[in-house]
């Protein structure tokens, strides 16, 4: 089970964009990789076609999971995440304030 769902919020941990928060746009579990709004932004130089023009388009790239760390709703800090069994259904809650993470 992946501890981060699209549309969470997260902070980065290591690299360039170090302290920024973001949106997950998208998730690759397979490879652990993760896609930010805004965030590890890269040019990338594409050749002219009959339906789109060339020349350097900017586009976020994936990076680590491990790089990333979800940020609570509740307490707005960024904290772990764990398993809690709820009514027979598995839940992500924080592991600072004990909060349910929908």
């Amino acid at each position: 089970m992946l501890k981060l769902r699209k549309k969470d919020t997260v902070v980065v941990l290591a690299g360039k964009d170090k302290g920024k928060k973001g949106e997950v746009k998208e998730l690759m579990p397979v490879e652990r990789k993760v896609v930010v709004m805004g965030i590890n932004i890269v040019s990338k130089h594409k050749k002219t076609t009959k339906e789109k023009p060339g020349g350097i388009h900017k586009l976020e790239a994936p990076m680590d999971i491990s790089n990333v760390q979800l940020v609570c709703p509740k307490c707005g800090k960024p904290a772990r995440v764990k398993v809690a069994v709820q009514g027979g259904e598995k839940l992500r809650a924080c592991k600072k304030c004990g909060e349910a993470i929908i």
